[in-house]
């Protein structure tokens, strides 16, 4: 027996790297899983490594409420309700402001906030009858914001303060909330990004030396099973991320942002031809999952 032993974990974005492999940890300690994604064929090839009793496995896009009632409708039909909510589906745009397809901007933020909502809305009359936890996946970028990813850091500062409302709505049901906020982690977002846009790699070799490193998929999940299981507040990957929620105050002031912005001048604009090159704003894999 295990924290995890009979109880029903619904994932979003639960077919590959980060959530696939939260999935694969929790199951492994007995849990039963509702799996959401957009992308059918992986997310298939999860739910049969994974155990099909153990598995509601469920194609639908984050940006649709009613899937999104649909797919909890599954899970609590087959295991008897939600105990645990991770609200992990996110994408990326590339290009600074001037230049970002508006159109890929403005499905960030419906993905990574609004489909947040869709998510936890959904979710929630289970959780809250099962006194359960719910965790919402933000990101170092709500801490700190980087040039290039405004659509992100917006997404997931905002994500991080919808937790915060969030905690002090449900507490007095017994329903624990966290938010999770990780730097690079090797997931295939960060990979593609890499592999379509050099100039963030040079970008992110002029970052301080914790800032730039990227940890593995395995290592992060690991945090987040046992953030998971004790009901974190908080669950930072790699550890001294925590600290920058703290240091907030003193990152955003003009002294700190005329330091960070030294090297912005050197490669922004090269990204933003890698960009035009392209042809896109979104990588190749999230532009294709996402077309209607």
């Amino acid at each position: 027996m295990t924290a995890f032993t009979g109880k029903v974990v619904l994932i979003t974005g639960g077919a590959s790297g980060i959530g696939a492999e939260v999935a694969r940890r929790l199951r492994a300690q007995g849990a039963h899983l509702v799996l959401i994604d957009i992308d059918s064929p992986r997310l298939r090839e999860l739910a049969a490594e994974l155990g099909g009793e153990h598995v509601v496995a469920v194609s639908a896009d984050v940006r649709d409420f009613t899937a999104m009632q649909a797919a909890v409708a599954q899970g609590i039909e087959r295991f008897g309700g939600i105990d645990i909510v991770v609200a992990n589906a996110g994408i990326a745009s590339y290009g600074s402001v001037l230049t970002v397809d508006p159109a890929a901007f403005r499905r960030v933020i419906e993905v990574n906030l609004v489909g947040c909502f869709h998510t936890v809305r959904a979710a929630l009359p289970s959780v809250i009858e099962r006194r359960g936890y719910v965790l919402i996946v933000s990101s170092l970028a709500a801490y700190l914001a980087m040039p290039g990813m405004a659509a992100y850091d917006a997404s997931k500062a905002g994500i991080e303060h919808f937790a915060n409302a969030l905690r002090l709505e449900v507490a007095h049901r017994g329903v624990d909330v966290g938010s999770a906020h990780m730097s690079w982690i090797d997931t295939p977002l960060v990979r593609e990004s890499f592999a379509d846009l050099p100039a963030v790699g040079r970008a992110l070799a002029a970052l301080p030396r914790p800032i730039r490193k990227t940890t593995s998929v395995q290592k992060c999940a690991a945090r987040f099973e046992r953030g998971i299981g004790r009901r974190a507040r908080r669950i930072n990957v790699p550890a001294w991320v925590g600290a920058l929620r703290w240091l907030r105050p003193l990152l955003q002031t003009l002294r700190a942002e005329r330091a960070g912005s030294k090297t912005t001048p050197e490669w922004l604009p090269d990204m933003d031809a890698e960009v035009a090159g392209l042809g896109r704003s979104l990588s190749a894999r999230t532009q294709a999952l996402g077309e209607d």
